[in-house]
């Protein structure tokens, strides 16, 4: 149920029809879309919108679907009910068209059985009777014309009618030909009158040819005469044209006839074409705004992922604009949103989207939105939106906006939506902010869902207050003084009022004396609102940066992946050289030793010869040896004055150079590379600036620690993990991070039984390098989340 009765126009309900409704092929379709209505049913919901998505599909991956001609066939098929009445070879024509695209349609889905079984559902057990199209094709040609030899009397008659009009063609040719002898004829030549063949002769001649005068000339110098000998030609012939349209009557009302027994089959291809074009029409206007099918809900809920509204998205395509997505959700938990923020910064915009998808859903529309949005269904949806003054029914404003709050809270339910634009204005703040609150109240305990928009404080403070209702604003880009039009639930927004004004130029004692009298406390709270926006600002642009870092992260694993894939592709290859080389090497040291063996026995050597050639043999099996010395980097020496910023440092037990960018107290905030980290000072010592550029020349592994330290992500997910794997998991994490030297770390182990939980507290015992452990805050994920200190 819908109310108030312009609900559907207000949200631009009217406006999404119409768009449809350009896209249909035959006025059924229009007057099918003119018809839509919003649904409460789950099964008729979730049936028109997985037709709508699979036409989409078939349109998408350009299936041979050919549908373009329709024609009214109920309308015939009614005409044909009536004994004596006969279909006109027009009306014959547009049958017969309208059938083959049934047929065409039928065969399309019988070739492609179960990949489409929505769609499949609106033809259901419907014949293919092609006995229509044989009867008509006999009678008509592919023009629409009736066939010549469409009965043998028919075919007879009209070879009488060419073999007449041939004579009275050469008779008049004749007698035309004497007439100009004689200089009877005016000029020019023979004409038609009154469906009759004359001749123009001069007026004063009209006495000297003998027949019927048909005309004359405007002049009346010129007489059109039909000749007596021709006169019974042509009547013969007219009889004959009045023979042939008999028949041609006869042979309509003998095939209407003939089809009047299919008039109930008739009506089903009807409705088929009729439904076809309709569900055509939904899923062009799905293509057209890039929509799709959400996951439908049988309960009064939502969750709406990258969200754009589509006559908005329409309009800014068009000047090439784009929209900025909505995220947002009504569950059992948050009810209601109460949406503040600066005017023009997209409040009004962000409840229409909520409630036209809405509507568009349980009308069985796809909507513009990301495949995991979930959509439920709502019993009611009630909307506030724009002035309802009156003046026939004495109505105010303010007047209309009660009247339609009396009505929401006599009828809302848990199964309600109601939309609320600007809520409690048309009256003094001062009694119209509590009348909303109490009216705010009613409807939060009646657990129904909603959004609902206003500029008023104790609206925003109740929200904040009350469980079920949840603030939202909409960004504010405090520094371009421009609305981002990014929705963000959980705190409310200022509406900007001086800060708009300052931007637009309005004089500084006017803004000095509007604050004076706003009062001390309302500004603080606007000054408060204020701060709330510029960190929500920094979070979302933080996010942003992470979600990059992320990405960054990802491309760079996978990279390592492949180089190890590489590694162990060529690791069996270098083996197996190593083994051959080595071999070599033996085969070539054993020769040696053999010839020096049998040198010293054949020559008898004495113990000076036998020396020398020891010590031969041993400089031949050094020059086979691979010495591999290890490079030992110069040991940096550290310098005994106090740190400051701009000097360098290393890490104690590490060759980690990194510059001190600043200074606050015990702590130091160093560039290591790309990265910035916080660091103890007892972690560190001072060197030159000479041993820094040493080190950093000489550390092969400086760019690869740095690239680790901006890679690493300081959060640890081990929810859904067993005990071991988690510990080992955790294991390899807390090395690395202790490596890399951050100052904490955050893990992130669920609630559930706290069996992970106390089992990771445990481990971390053993770990002399932990400072501290403690939970995250509970608006946050409380003992769900584990922060870890380092000493």
């Amino acid at each position: 149920m819908l109310y108030p009765e312009n609900c559907l126009e207000r949200l631009g309900f009217n406006e999404i029809k119409q768009l449809i409704h350009q896209h249909c092929l035959s006025p059924m379709g229009q007057q099918m879309v003119g018809k839509m209505q919003v649904m409460t049913k789950f099964d008729q919901i979730n049936k028109f919108l997985r037709q709508t998505y699979e036409f989409k599909s078939i349109l998408q991956n350009q299936e041979p679907l050919q549908i373009s001609t329709f024609f009214d066939i109920k309308t015939l098929a009614e005409k044909i009910r009536v004994e004596g009445t006969y279909l006109v070879e027009e009306e014959l024509h547009q049958m017969y068209a309208s059938l083959q695209t049934v047929f065409s349609v039928l065969r399309f889905f019988d070739e492609r059985k179960e990949i489409y079984p929505n769609l499949e559902a609106l033809f259901e057990h419907l014949p293919v009777e092609k006995n229509i199209l044989k009867k008509i094709e006999a009678v008509l040609d592919p023009k629409g014309k009736i066939k010549p030899n469409a009965s043998p009397l028919l075919q007879q008659i009209i070879g009488d009618i060419a073999k007449g009009e041939q004579d009275v063609r050469k008779r008049m040719d004749s007698i035309y030909k004497q007439a100009v002898a004689s200089n009877w004829v005016a000029d020019g030549s023979l004409t038609i009158r009154d469906g009759r063949m004359c001749i123009p002769v001069l007026a004063e001649n009209k006495r000297k040819l003998r027949g019927f005068v048909h005309d004359e000339s405007a002049s009346g110098q010129t007489v059109y005469i039909e000749p007596e000998e021709v006169f019974a030609l042509n009547n013969k012939l007219r009889d004959l044209e009045f023979d042939k349209r008999r028949e041609v009557i006869r042979i309509l009302i003998a095939l209407t006839n003939d089809l009047r027994p299919y008039t109930p089959l008739l009506l089903s291809y009807h409705g088929f074409l009729t439904k076809l074009d309709f569900v055509r029409a939904k899923a062009l206007f799905a293509i057209d705004v890039q929509a799709d099918m959400p996951v439908l809900l049988n309960e009064p809920k939502t969750k709406l992922v990258n969200a754009t509204h589509p006559l908005l998205y329409l309009s800014f395509k068009e000047d090439g604009k784009t929209v900025v997505p909505l995220n947002a959700h009504l569950n059992e938990n948050l009810r209601i949103l109460v949406v503040s923020g600066p005017n023009a910064g997209g409040k009004s915009v962000c409840m229409k989207t909520v409630g036209l998808l809405q509507v568009m859903v349980q009308s069985g529309l796809l909507i513009p939105v990301h495949e995991s949005s979930e959509v439920g269904v709502f019993d009611q949806i009630f909307a506030d939106i724009g002035d309802d003054q009156s003046i026939e029914s004495d109505l105010s404003t303010y007047s209309a906006h009660l009247t339609k709050m009396r009505y929401f809270v006599a009828h809302a339910t848990p199964k309600s939506l109601v939309l609320i634009d600007e809520f409690g204005t048309g009256t003094d703040p001062q009694f119209g902010g509590p009348m909303a609150e109490a009216v705010l109240e009613v409807l939060n305990n009646k657990k129904v869902r909603g959004v609902i928009t206003t500029h008023y404080s104790n609206l925003k403070l109740f929200a904040g207050n009350t469980p079920g209702l949840e603030n939202a604003s909409m960004l504010f880009d405090n520094d371009r003084m421009k609305p981002m039009y990014v929705l963000e639930i959980g705190k409310p927004g200022s509406s900007y009022a001086f800060e708009i004004a300052q931007n637009i130029g309005l004089q500084k004692e006017v803004l000095e004396l509007a604050r004076a009298k706003t009062g001390t406390n309302q500004n603080r709270i606007d000054s408060l609102l204020v701060d709330l926006e510029r960190e929500k600002k920094q979070i979302h642009d933080t996010k942003v940066h992470l979600a990059n870092q992320q990405n960054k992260v990802k491309n760079l694993v996978a990279e390592n992946e492949k180089l190890k894939l590489f590694l162990d592709e060529n690791k069996k290859v270098l083996i197996k050289e190593a083994k051959l080389e080595a071999q070599n090497i033996i085969k070539n040291a054993n020769k040696l030793v053999e010839n020096t063996i049998a040198e010293i026995k054949e020559t008898k050597a004495d113990k000076t010869v036998a020396k020398e050639l020891r010590q031969n043999l041993q400089k031949q099996l050094v020059q086979h040896q691979v010495k591999e010395e290890p490079v030992k980097a110069e040991p940096v020496k550290p310098v005994n004055t106090p740190i400051e910023v701009g000097d360098w440092v290393q890490l104690n037990n590490s060759e980690t150079t990194g510059q001190v960018l600043e200074i606050n107290r015990d702590n130091l905030v160093v560039a290591l590379g790309d990265l910035r980290s916080v660091l103890k000072k007892n972690r560190v010592q001072k060197i030159s600036n000479k041993q820094a550029k040493k080190a950093v020349q000489s550390n092969s592994y400086t760019g690869s620690i740095s690239e680790a330290i901006s890679s690493f992500n300081a959060e640890l997910d081990l929810r859904g993990q067993r005990g071991d794997d988690a510990l080992y998991e955790l294991e390899k994490y807390l090395d690395k991070s202790l490596m890399l030297g951050f100052p904490f770390i955050k893990i992130i182990h669920g609630k559930g039984d706290g069996i992970l939980r106390k089992l990771i507290r445990e481990y971390l015992k053993k770990y002399s390098q932990v400072n501290r452990v403690e939970d995250e805050h509970a608006d946050r994920g409380g003992d769900g989340i584990s922060y870890v200190y380092f000493n």
